[in-house]
């Protein structure tokens, strides 16, 4: 059959994403690759600059997105099929282009870990985010902020197989492209996905372009979600890893064996961990997961893309918890083989001012003789594996087919699929950008576009509503900010633009003239942030009671309960409520805090977040009997981050605290916690050794 595009709808169980958080994302959030490296560790120069090189300082301009919860229900999916005679691939263009399922009709095999269901958790930069599938991560260490965002998707001429003497005459047919603008880092970027007739690999062209004139620093690691077994073994061609175990230090072992065990094997560890292969320059790119008959998913590339590595969840009460939270009881688990620009997913790679990196992927089964790929020949099993690899797809046809791609990232879309957001056509509209092959076409601007726009138009920027949008924080921004008229909309993004550079004393000043100007709760909140943030515990407590006090003033002073402007500050409470707690117990005012939590509304109140925030209310208050009451009933937390220990944390200080009796917590206390009051397993989430 020739290659076909097509559209379709995918039904799973699904919990909606809900809104995004309504404040702005001022804090970098809690990173857990954040790393300090020992002195002897003998990082290679380039990866030490790499790993210091322009890390986030926050999320802006995104939002978190945390609206979501644990109740699924049926939802219809819109999805995209690129299919041949050999393959078919599912893509999820409103998810982040996420390549749902890879099935290879001649073995009937799904390639790739395929979640039954689509449960968010909070592994994103910005929150959400899903298991399964290959997923596109762009922007800075971590899952990519469109992990559940849309991107825009179109039809596209596919290169024909002209490149190979051997397939002269094969027409090219088509391609699927996705493309977005990637707001973290300000950069276009595309993924090109098409299947030669006949081939059992699905190529995927990526570039990323820098239209800037400063230099930018870059981000790319593509995750396979791969099926998980007690056969399952992952090849890669190295025979040294750098290991990051979230102990957040990064050390260098041998492959497979290290610490005891041959870590090849996804089930032989205990914790969750990274390996980043060192691949020797000049050698192959790919990596592999295979079962125990030798079967499995290779992905291979062009040079450009360096990087390889594997990611297991181990096989510890939390690495297995983990995998239950993000699917449902009763499924297998998985592992993640990935491939980036950089060795590791903790570096930053420059990109300078006009230029681009492009690079092609090669997605398909490999079969390889089983006694060989699970002997103890660590040697004879790579070279078994390249040996099959080389005879599906030669090194020298994906450099071809490179080759051949390269001319076709430029050509425009034939046909719209779906439709992402409107902030690259803002930048187009700025700057009078020309991206072939990734119009942003205007038609995608909309309401969170217009008021800059006007910005654009006229030099000022229009009054905002009750609870300003998300913005643009750019270099270019903030100067159209700085020589617009002050007012409450204005010097709130200013302060924002400032914060986003660094700038935190001129960010404070913008913000208090935005309070100034009766900017109200949010400049409030700002102001509480940057407060905290520099260790003012009194004054931040202080400017996050009067932020929550403003916000609810608003929501009450309103028209109506349905009024527009009720309706956003009732959504700012809970959101002003999970910061405003800890600040208020970090500066010893538990009180207040019980009284804050308390004027919640109840469904509220109930919210897996909110019990454990009571539950640390109590605690400071001398209540830990009542605190751990509510441990014991249970209680979930929809957006616990990925390395958060908060909820073991607070469970250890209850048990301390009961067994102190009013004493004093001694080390015998604590390991007497430790014994006596094990952390139940629906509370296990730490990812290292404890």
């Amino acid at each position: 059959m020739a290659t076909t595009v097509r559209r379709t709808t995918l039904t799973l169980p699904a919990a909606p994403l809900g809104p995004d958080n309504p404040l702005p994302s001022l804090r970098g959030g809690q990173d857990p690759h954040r790393i300090e490296i020992p002195r002897d560790a003998g990082l290679p120069a380039d990866m030490a600059r790499q790993i210091g090189y322009r890390p986030l300082r926050s999320i802006l301009p995104t939002r978190m997105r945390d609206g979501y919860g644990r109740a699924r229900r049926a939802t219809d999916l819109d999805a995209l099929v690129i299919e041949n005679d050999r393959l078919r691939a599912t893509v999820l263009p409103g998810l982040g282009g996420r390549v749902y399922s890879l099935y290879h009709k001649p073995t009937d095999r799904e390639l790739l870990y395929r979640n039954p269901v689509l449960q968010p958790a909070a592994f994103a930069l910005n929150g959400a985010w899903f298991s399964g599938g290959i997923e596109w991560n762009i922007g800075a260490t971590g899952h990519t902020a469109l992990s559940c965002a849309p991107l825009h998707a179109a039809r596209v001429p596919a290169p024909d197989w002209g490149y190979l003497p051997r397939r002269q005459g094969s027409g090219g047919g088509e391609m699927l492209r996705l493309w977005e603008w990637e707001r973290l880092r300000d950069l276009p970027f595309q993924v090109d996905l098409w299947l030669p007739e006949g081939s059992d690999f699905l190529h995927v062209g990526v570039r990323i372009r820098n239209p800037h004139h400063h230099t930018v620093p870059v981000y790319w690691w593509s995750n396979i979600a791969v099926p998980e077994g007690e056969g399952t073994r992952v090849l890669a061609p190295a025979d040294r890893a750098w290991h990051f175990g979230y102990e957040r230090t990064l050390r260098r072992v041998p492959v497979p064996d290290s610490d005891g065990a041959d870590r090849s094997y996804p089930l032989r560890s205990e914790f969750p961990a990274d390996y980043f292969y060192e691949v020797p320059d000049g050698a192959r790119r790919w990596v592999t997961s295979l079962d125990e008959d030798g079967r499995g998913l290779v992905q291979t590339s062009t040079d450009t893309l360096r990087g390889r590595k594997l990611f297991l969840w181990g096989t510890g009460r939390a690495g297995r918890r983990w995998q239950q939270w993000l699917t449902e009881p009763g499924t297998g688990g998985y592992a993640e083989i990935q491939a980036g620009l950089a060795r590791t997913q903790l570096e930053h790679v420059p990109l300078d001012a006009g230029g681009e990196f492009a690079w092609l992927e090669a997605y398909g089964p490999l079969a390889a003789d089983p006694a060989t790929v699970h002997g103890a020949d660590w040697g004879a099993a790579r070279g078994e594996v390249e040996a099959r690899l080389a005879a599906a797809l030669p090194r020298a046809d994906v450099d071809a087919a490179y080759a051949a791609w390269l001319p076709y990232a430029d050509r425009e879309p034939k046909e719209s699929l779906a439709t992402g957001s409107g902030w690259g056509a803002l930048e187009v509209a700025r700057a009078g950008l020309d991206l072939p092959g990734t119009p942003f076409d205007a038609a995608t601007l909309g309401p969170e576009q217009e008021p800059w726009l006007t910005l654009l138009r006229t030099g000022d920027l229009p009054a905002a509503g009750p609870v300003p949008g998300a913005a643009p924080v750019a270099s270019a921004w903030r100067d159209l900010l700085e020589s617009a008229q002050s007012g409450p909309a204005t010097d709130h993004h200013l302060g924002l633009a400032q914060w986003h550079a660094g700038d935190r004393a001129q960010a404070v000043r913008s913000w208090e003239r935005a309070l100034g100007h009766g900017g109200g709760a949010l400049p409030l909140y700002c102001l509480a942030v940057a407060e905290s943030m520099a260790g003012e515990t009194a004054r931040a407590a202080d400017r996050y009671a009067e932020a929550y006090a403003a916000a609810a003033t608003s929501a009450a002073g309103a028209s109506s309960a349905d009024d527009p402007a009720a309706r956003a500050w009732r959504a700012v409470l809970p959101a002003l409520a999970r910061e405003a707690v800890p600040a208020l117990l970090a500066a010893g005012r538990a009180a207040e805090a019980a009284q804050l939590l308390a004027a919640l509304p109840q469904p509220q109140q109930a919210d897996g977040r909110f019990r454990l925030l009571t539950a640390q209310v109590l605690l400071a208050r001398g209540e830990p009997a009542a605190a751990r009451a509510i441990f014991d009933a249970g209680f979930e937390i929809a957006d616990l981050r990925e390395g958060d220990e908060t909820l073991s944390d607070t469970w250890y200080a209850i048990a301390e605290r009961l067994i102190a009796d009013g004493g004093q917590v001694t080390e015998d206390v604590r390991s007497r916690a430790r014994t006596g009051h094990p952390l139940p397993e629906r509370y296990e989430y730490r990812m290292r050794p404890v």
